[in-house]
């Protein structure tokens, strides 16, 4: 008897355990912004295996500031498998795509409702007749596990509803040292969060900051992080970060169309951790720079993990433009960028092109940066990598100093608008040396030694580049402006 009793114990747990495990938390929109912010292109419901459809709120998102586009947004909380149901309430459908095509999530069409099925939290666009420009992204969160006390007086609490500062609605709310901010679920916060000279600052939530000059500043501090939040259409930077160290940048969900917003920009900023953020803006994703403005000192020490990075317009990873020619420059140093997608790069202009930059000016030197299992779809128009020394008149005082030992491994690019990749230094006492590559990979074919001119351009000043532990021949000739794909 006592042995079933204990057996009955077990599954008992076992069961709560498993319910836990399939956990689906959905939140309504603020009454007051349902007819503002809604977006009627799809209907969205999600459930757990089996169970209940739930209805979730589509909010609009503005993309591409080209030609600002509506596109759509959900986002809830899931532990477990999820399945996802996306009815296209507008045309016809010919196919659908879920991307990150690394992903390999299968779908099933019926009508116009397409069904695929999140295994864990993810985030994903859904693309009805490869339609990027008014897609739906759909942002599947981990389970919130550590939520703060409202009555906790370290807290300052925003809960469902809309908020905005009283005293100059739009503007912003200054966050002291020691705080906790949280952004629950269903919240709306109008306004951006400002940290100037701040230690031990934790922003968090399931939230949303509309529209804000800026998402978060994070000036002359230390400590700070910046977890699970949404921010939609800042008119300047999503992250804005000056001369602070000890930095984390998790799970956090961007959109931007103006000109000058950025993703992730920070200044002088060292020991910086970024994971698993999607980041879909209209100019750089993220962008590490040493001094500019108010703010001076080297960088280093940053690791970016886990993401998806989508440039509507720029790069979706820069460095080293900006710097300080005051005095003898700075370093920008010991960058490490792993397991991330980039599903877009659209940049007319070849002196920005490039989904991994790295641009040093202003008496930057650039070094020990290292790019593994960065896997890069199909594009409108750049280049998968650029690594140049310049003295651009428009934004620099001076030239870069170099770029020194650049690693790249298990870097893919599928597509067909490929512009050959730039290695180029300014002359002999600004150069770029020492950059090595292992396992690229284009169109799902590995590139061998012979024929990698035909996917990049080495101009002067560029001493040891190598491919699978083998000299590339500098050819000091521009390729072709489409890399040939297709021939042998």
């Amino acid at each position: 008897m006592k042995r079933l009793v204990a057996i009955l114990f077990v599954f008992l747990i076992l069961n709560e355990l498993s319910s836990f495990a399939q956990e689906l938390i959905t939140y309504p929109a603020p009454a007051s912004v349902i007819y503002t912010l809604h977006n009627d292109d799809y209907t969205v419901k999600v459930r757990k295996p089996g169970g209940q459809w739930q209805d979730l709120f589509e909010y609009n998102v503005k993309v591409d500031m080209d030609k600002p586009q509506d596109a759509s947004m959900v986002y809830f909380d899931h532990s477990g498998p999820v399945e996802v149901a996306v009815r296209k309430n507008n045309g016809g459908v010919q196919s659908v795509n879920v991307r990150p095509t690394s992903y390999g999530i299968s779908t099933r069409l019926q009508g116009n409702t397409v069904f695929f099925t999140l295994a864990k939290p993810s985030k994903v666009s859904v693309e009805f007749n490869g339609d990027k420009l008014h897609n739906l992204h759909v942002f599947g969160n981990p389970i919130e596990t550590s939520k703060p006390d409202p009555k906790d007086p370290n807290v300052i609490y925003f809960g469902p509803g809309v908020h905005e500062p009283k005293d100059l609605p739009g503007d912003s709310f200054t966050i002291p040292s020691g705080k906790t901010v949280y952004i629950a679920g269903g919240a709306v916060v109008k306004a951006k969060l400002v940290c100037d000279k701040v230690n031990k600052v934790k922003i968090m939530g399931r939230g949303i900051l509309l529209q804000p000059q800026r998402g978060v500043e994070v000036r002359h501090s230390s400590n700070v992080s910046i977890e699970g939040i949404i921010i939609v259409n800042p008119k300047h930077y999503t992250v804005y970060g000056g001369q602070s160290d000890n930095l984390s940048i998790r799970n956090i969900k961007s959109f931007s169309v103006n000109g000058w917003s950025d993703g992730i920009d920070l200044m002088s900023c060292s020991d910086v951790t970024i994971d698993d953020v999607f980041m879909r803006n209209s100019d750089d994703c993220i962008a590490i720079y040493g001094h500019r403005w108010d703010f001076y000192g080297d960088v280093r020490n940053y690791k970016v993990t886990n993401s998806i990075l989508w440039a509507d317009i720029a790069h979706p990873i820069n460095i080293g433009l900006h710097g300080n020619t005051e005095k003898d420059g700075e370093v920008i140093e010991n960058l490490s960028f792993k397991n991330i997608d980039i599903l877009e790069q659209d940049e007319d202009d070849p002196d920005y092109q490039g989904c991994m930059a790295i641009t040093a000016g202003d008496l930057n030197l650039v070094r020990n940066i290292s790019f593994e299992d960065i896997r890069v779809d199909d594009f409108q128009e750049g280049q998968l990598f650029n690594l140049r020394v310049v003295y651009n008149e428009k934004y620099n005082t001076g030239p870069g100093r170099g770029i020194e030992n650049i690693k790249f491994k298990n870097i893919s690019y599928n597509g067909s608008n490929l512009n050959p990749s730039l290695i180029k230094g300014l002359d002999e006492r600004h150069s770029v040396k020492g950059i090595s590559f292992e396992g690229l990979t284009i169109n799902g074919e590995e590139v061998a030694n012979n024929v990698a001119n035909k996917y990049m351009m080495i101009g002067p000043f560029v001493k040891d580049v190598t491919l699978d532990n083998k000299s590339i021949v500098v050819t000091h000739e521009q390729g072709s402006k489409k890399a040939n794909l297709n021939s042998n």
